[in-house]
């Protein structure tokens, strides 16, 4: 079976270099040197070639741009970010990714940009209405349970968030995924914000304590969602704590402005939110010692108090000396006064006697009678509500009652005598141990000031008959006894006048004494 022969076709077949360079001819023929008018947007300084790559854009379009290492050099001006420019170039095409670009020679600022004019009337727009001011702002809670962050669950914004929270203080994160760029952004961090702050306290999903709205840097473009009127009216208006973590530490969005407090990156955010664990508990041991050496100071004061107060007390003999006399005068007071009770009380009685009948005894039985059957009808109750009164009392006394806080107590004062005894131990080690090192470094200095050491180098000291350091040659007169003191002993002198009219000593030696003889070359003795 034979193959079908190919549809003819009059249409030129081209390859996608050819088509790649048939446009770039033609871009280039056709437009050669423009001047273009735009705003400088993704720019980040040259490249490490020296080359600068950045767009211009207006409101609805952008075009590539690129300044070589030469043109970069030629510049009057730094170009920055959302600058507004005329640029002259070539408009050619990159055939490796199907772009037209412009290939800038010239370029001068045309004036602000159109996005950053924008952002400066949104800001004196609401900063007019007052939700910059400072008064405004809310303190950050010093320990939050929970913190809630508004960021994309994929970037490593999250993760750095995470990652510096559980270091520091571990708890519950809640993430609200939003996108952080692009035309949808600013509604849904508004949304998030919103969202977190109609949560209910207590209900089923819990209401953050503080919020971390985070993304990484960026272009103005990257960041303009943050710029959103409704993102600065919804952080404004949150009832929760919010901290702004947009960017890096030089850019600066609408949201910086409006937030309670501004951190430089998202971990710098996560560090603002949660104070570090082990210091906190460092902090709270260092207090419990602290309680703990005051409680013990505080017992001492009061046990000093109360011995001080035991020897102001009067001994027993001084305490009973005046009811022992008080005693003794009434009992020699008794026996007359026994008689004369009785004899009172016989007539009073006889006086009473004559007064009753048995009638009478019959009535006052009858009533004595009545009020005891009343008060033992009431008996029973009333010592079933007293027992119930003391036993009630009892029971919340004896709930007070316990060794265990005196225990703990006593333990605490046995390690603390503990403590004080080592460090008497390492204080008279370190005492002794300083003096034994001054003792020595005395030592040496008497030593290195005594004239004992300057007799060892070969000199002498001269000596009058009392014993006098004589320091002067014109203090010596002829004739008179010195004694000169060497390192090994003294020797005996006398001093006479020579014609030099100097003095000059005349050393007595002993008979068995040689002299040694002289080196030559070497100076003489003087004696």
């Amino acid at each position: 079976m034979s193959e079908k022969p190919e549809s003819a076709s009059n249409v030129a077949e081209y390859t996608v270099s050819e088509i790649s360079g048939a446009l770039k001819r033609t871009v280039e023929d056709t437009f050669g040197h423009v001047r273009v008018r735009g705003e400088i947007s993704g720019y980040r300084g040259p490249h490490s070639s020296g080359h600068a790559y950045f767009s211009l854009k207006d409101d609805k379009a952008r075009i590539e741009a690129v300044i070589w290492r030469g043109s970069m050099s030629r510049l009057r001006f730094q170009p920055e970010e959302g600058m507004e420019v005329i640029a002259t170039g070539k408009l050619t095409t990159y055939p490796g990714s199907s772009k037209y670009q412009i290939v800038i020679e010239q370029m001068e600022p045309a004036g602000a940009g159109a996005l950053m004019a924008l952002l400066e009337e949104r800001k004196r727009k609401l900063g007019a209405e007052g939700l910059f001011d400072a008064a405004a702002k809310q303190r950050l809670p010093f320990m939050p349970r929970i913190i809630g962050v508004v960021t994309s669950p994929t970037g490593a914004v999250i993760r750095d968030i995470i990652h510096r929270i559980t270091d520091r203080f571990p708890l519950h994160v809640l993430v609200w995924p939003v996108r952080v760029q692009g035309e949808t952004s600013g509604t849904e961090v508004a949304n998030a914000v919103n969202g977190f702050n109609r949560l209910e306290i207590g209900g089923a999903l819990p209401r953050p304590d503080v919020l971390i709205v985070a993304r990484g840097g960026g272009s103005l473009e990257d960041l303009w969602g943050f710029n959103d009127e409704a993102v600065v009216r919804a952080v404004a208006a949150s009832q929760i704590p919010i901290i702004s973590a947009v960017g890096h530490e030089t850019d600066w969005t609408l949201i910086d402005l409006v937030a309670d407090v501004r951190a430089p990156t998202p971990t710098g955010a996560a560090e603002m939110a949660v104070p570090v664990k082990a210091d906190l508990q460092a902090h709270i041991a260092t207090l419990g010692a602290r309680l703990a050496a005051g409680m013990s100071r505080y017992l001492d004061r009061r046990r000093q108090a109360q011995r001080a107060l035991a020897r102001a007390l009067p001994s027993a003999d001084q305490l009973l000396a005046l009811p022992r006399r008080h005693f003794d005068e009434t009992a020699a007071r008794l026996g007359r006064a026994l008689q004369a009770n009785t004899q009172k009380k016989r007539g009073e009685f006889d006086g009473c006697a004559r007064q009753l009948s048995p009638r009478l005894l019959e009535q006052r039985f009858r009533e004595k009678r009545r009020e005891i059957s009343v008060l033992a009808n009431r008996l029973p109750r009333g010592l079933e509500v007293f027992v119930r009164d003391r036993r009630g009392l009892f029971d919340r006394r004896a709930g007070r009652l316990s060794i265990e806080p005196m225990a703990r107590l006593a333990q605490r004062g046995r390690q603390h005598l503990q403590q004080l005894d080592r460090r008497q131990v390492q204080a008279a080690d370190l005492l002794l141990d300083r003096t034994k090192r001054r003792c020595g470094e005395l030592e040496r200095l008497m030593k290195t000031l005594s004239y004992q050491g300057v007799l060892e180098r070969g000199f002498a000291l001269v000596l009058d008959p009392s014993g006098t350091p004589i320091k002067r040659a014109a203090a010596v007169s002829g004739g008179d006894d010195l004694t000169l003191r060497f390192q090994d002993g003294e020797v005996q002198a006398v001093a006479k006048d020579g014609d030099d009219r100097t003095s000059r000593a005349k050393v007595e030696r002993p008979a068995s004494a040689k002299k040694p003889p002289v080196p030559s070359g070497s100076q003489g003795s003087l004696f």
